[in-house]
């Protein structure tokens, strides 16, 4: 028996859409990481880009769990002296920039390297309910309906 190999040539690509509202931040980043990575596949290849193209829309209207939207702290540094900023979750998600959540969270769960920065151009974030992909006809993945522990309201 041979093991089967994907050359990037065979690699079929499918659109998929996720609405974020009301989806619990982790269980979705991996949900995503998993799709991106092409893990889902049976035809999976570790070497090749596999996974699918995602758009994720409502970025903004992800949930955390517990007390991590005010005790969760992101910290960076600038690189000038003195440069060391913070960032709460809350004030991510409510600032200029809330895609940036979900993206941080994909990016770490992807093994680093140049096939990480190739399967993390396919993924496309929004915050609000709108993209620009409709012209590839996305197909919606309900994660919510996966497990009830994917969703919280309130």
């Amino acid at each position: 028996m041979k093991t089967f190999n994907l050359k990037p040539a065979e690699v079929q690509k499918k659109w998929v859409l996720i609405d974020a509202d009301g989806l619990v931040l982790g269980r979705l980043a991996s949900i995503i990481a998993m799709r991106l990575r092409g893990k889902h596949l049976a035809t999976y290849t570790p070497h090749v880009d596999c996974g699918d193209n995602i758009v994720v829309i409502n970025a903004e209207k992800v949930r955390l769990t517990g007390n991590k939207v005010a005790d969760k702290v992101f910290h960076w540094h600038t690189g000038y002296p003195g440069g060391i900023k913070q960032a709460t979750i809350a004030q991510r998600l409510g600032g200029k920039n809330p895609e940036s959540v979900i993206e941080k969270a994909v990016e770490r769960m992807i093994t680093r390297g140049p096939l990480q920065r190739k399967q993390m151009k396919n993924l496309k974030v929004y915050a609000g309910a709108s993209h620009p992909h409709e012209a590839q006809q996305p197909v919606k993945l309900d994660i919510a309906a996966m497990n009830r522990k994917n969703s919280r309201i309130g």
